[in-house]
């Protein structure tokens, strides 16, 4: 194990930052992560999880924000269902200098906490 990422947001307090700066969707969620949420009646907590599960990856990766680009890392779905992580560009050369040669996440979400928990394997 190379390392273990924790990350909770408050849905409420992530919906308010979201409304005061628009452009701050594209800056931290990929065209599909985008797609996934805007199907959803309220699309704020499938943002917040995914937001939560990047946070999760820098912790993992024992870095701080600024490290890599939060579009590089991606939280899409599986046909199952379950979670899916894909990291490129500066973050996926990070995670390979630091020998990461697998990811797990976990994602969930209450009506007031989006919460994930990420391996580095």
């Amino acid at each position: 194990m190379i390392g273990v990422g924790l990350d909770l947001v408050d849905i409420q307090r992530f919906r308010e930052v979201l409304a005061r700066r628009p452009s701050l969707h594209q800056r931290l969620f990929t065209d599909g992560e985008l797609a996934l949420a805007a199907a959803r009646r309220d699309p704020v907590p499938a943002l917040a999880v995914r937001f939560a599960a990047k946070e999760a990856v820098m912790k993992a990766l024992g870095v701080g924000l600024g490290a890599f680009s939060f579009q590089e890392v991606e939280v899409l779905k599986r046909d199952s269902g379950a979670p899916e992580l894909r990291v490129t560009g500066g973050a996926a050369a990070l995670a390979e200098r630091q020998g990461v040669s697998q990811w797990h996440v976990s994602i969930s979400h209450s009506v007031a906490t989006a919460g994930a928990v990420v391996s580095a394997l």
